[in-house]
């Protein structure tokens, strides 16, 4: 008899036609995938980025902020080959990257609204433990749409609902747009008129799920819970029918079939029967069906939505573009690559980790944004040129506070606890005024920015961003007060605030600067101020 010498789930995986263990790593064909059917993408694309660019490109994005002065020295002093994939592993071990990821699907998830029911603190403490676990993403989500918010312990995992005061249309546009990347919001009345793919009919089979949900005691009080009741269901018209007919929609995710609902036992329809103050609990909950709808391996659109908005998150754009705009008049763009990043994904047990790894490695992720002589305005959706990212309100103020020197004062005050959590409680009071003044009506993925006149004023005159420039022990304007030799002036300023050396052209602007003033700390302090305001500051390429 045969004994496999691998386990039976390594024996299968070798047999997958281009698995990772097959072959070639993902981050290799997603190369592929991109180059393919581009031409000569020698002189067509952007090179590799240079160092620099890419020290601070991968820490914006695994980290959610920019690297101190000595860490930047000892990576471009670094001769190993491999020491890029080095420090995407070191950033993805570290607080950082569990940071950088509740910040962003925060935002994803909950797009900046008010923290009604469920407090922030308590919300983005959930969040940094899933992404510090690693929890998989479709463990992630189960959790969020099934959580009842009794529970005060794992109530923020409820915050999905609970801060939409779980109101049915609101609820079911978002699950589709969020979960699905479909923005179903024009088939709530008819079949979308433009769009084939979405139709009126999936809309309300995903509101099936929810229909005899509501809040306990009532949406009103902050403290309120997810209930259910035993009965009622969802009926639908298109307002275009002259005849009015009326279907009835059973729960089931787009394209897949209706549940087939067991029918109540007379007298047995609740485990807890409704009564005054008493919170009805079904024998039977619709509600309780969702999350494994929604995360199960046959609704292709779920994982195929998640690994486009992560895409999104790495390159700049999605795949599919806009990310919750996904249809069949809206083809990806790499169609052969959404598919396998979804199929691997899925294989790879939802492991978000390992997905974004994949993306950094590759060559598409670490191409240089200077567009090559020749190749006037590539094609953002062709990813030949790395795609400009403005930072999110977060990155901007840890970067801010990172590059001011703000945070290595602060470390420094700390002391040996000067790291993860002890840090960022020090931190994080701060970012609400950039949250306030710099939030993008919750577009975490948006590809383009405009900076307002009330925003311009807040960089230029707001406390949150001058008062980081005022001299203390350790930060960088009292560095830089300390150095005489202009050059070396330069060299940390450059370095601290744009992660790069400065050019010829640099170092004799601040000398000329500096040989000028009759008030040096003034100077300096402006010179800081000019940098942190600058356009190569507010965006990562």
């Amino acid at each position: 008899m045969f004994v496999p010498s691998r386990p039976l789930t390594a024996v299968l995986l070798l047999a997958l036609p281009g698995s990772a263990i097959a072959g070639e790593p993902l981050h290799t064909r997603i190369d592929k995938h991109v180059t393919n059917g581009f031409g000569d993408l020698k002189k067509l694309a952007a090179p590799r980025a240079g160092d620099e660019e890419f020290f601070r490109r991968v820490y914006l994005d695994l980290a959610g902020t920019t690297p101190t002065v000595a860490e930047l020295n000892a990576f471009l002093a670094d001769d190993a080959k491999d020491k890029r994939e080095k420090l995407i592993d070191t950033l993805l071990a570290s607080p950082g990257y569990a940071r950088r990821m509740s910040w962003h699907f925060d935002v994803v998830l909950m797009e900046r609204r008010s923290d009604a029911k469920v407090p922030r603190a308590a919300w983005e403490e959930y969040l940094r433990g899933v992404f510090a676990e690693n929890k998989p993403y479709d463990a992630f989500v189960r959790e969020l749409l099934s959580n009842d918010g009794a529970d005060t312990k794992t109530r923020p995992a409820a915050k999905f609902f609970l801060d939409r005061d779980l109101e049915p249309h609101l609820v079911t546009r978002d699950l589709g747009r969020i979960f699905l990347g479909r923005n179903l919001q024009c088939a709530q009345c008819h079949d979308h008129p433009t769009i084939g793919d979405y139709k009126q009919a999936d809309y309300y089979g995903i509101q099936a799920y929810l229909n005899r949900s509501f809040l306990f005691p009532n949406a009103q009080t902050a403290t309120a819970v997810i209930a259910e009741k035993a009965d009622g269901d969802v009926s639908f018209m298109s307002v275009f029918d002259k005849n009015k007919k009326l279907f009835n929609a059973n729960p089931r995710m787009p394209g897949g079939k209706p549940v087939d609902e067991p029918k109540a036992e007379k007298g047995k329809e609740y485990k807890v029967a409704p009564a005054k103050d008493v919170k009805p609990v079904p024998a039977y909950s619709r509600r309780a069906l969702l999350a494994d709808a929604m995360t199960s391996a046959s609704n292709k659109a779920f994982a195929r939505n998640v690994v486009n908005r992560v895409w999104a998150m790495m390159m700049g754009r999605g795949i599919v573009h806009p990310v919750d705009m996904d249809h069949g008049n809206n083809p990806p763009s790499h169609p052969e690559l959404l598919d396998e990043l979804a199929d691997e994904f899925v294989m790879h047990k939802y492991d978000l980790k390992w997905l974004v790894r994949e993306i950094a490695l590759s060559e598409a992720y670490q191409r240089s944004s200077e567009t090559p002589a020749g190749l006037d305005d590539p094609p953002a959706d062709r990813y030949v040129v790395a795609v400009l990212k403005p930072l999110s309100p977060e990155q901007f103020a840890y970067a801010v506070m990172q590059a001011t020197g703000h945070t290595d004062a602060e470390r420094a005050a700390l002391g040996p606890k000067g790291a993860g959590t002890q840090l960022d409680a020090r931190l994080a009071p701060r970012l609400g005024p950039f949250r306030a003044m710099l939030g993008r009506g919750g577009d975490a993925t948006a590809d383009t920015f405009s900076s307002t006149l009330d925003q311009t004023l807040f960089l230029k005159y707001g406390s949150a961003v001058r008062g980081l420039l005022t001299p203390r022990a350790g930060n960088l304007t009292d560095r830089l007060n300390k150095i005489t030799n202009p050059d070396a002036v330069a060299d940390e300023l450059f370095a601290a605030v744009l992660s790069r050396r400065p050019t010829a052209d640099d170092r004799r602007d601040v000398a000329d600067a500096l040989r000028k003033t009759t008030d040096r700390g003034k100077t300096i302090n402006e010179l800081v101020w000019a940098l942190v305001a600058s356009a190569e500051f507010r965006f990562n390429h």
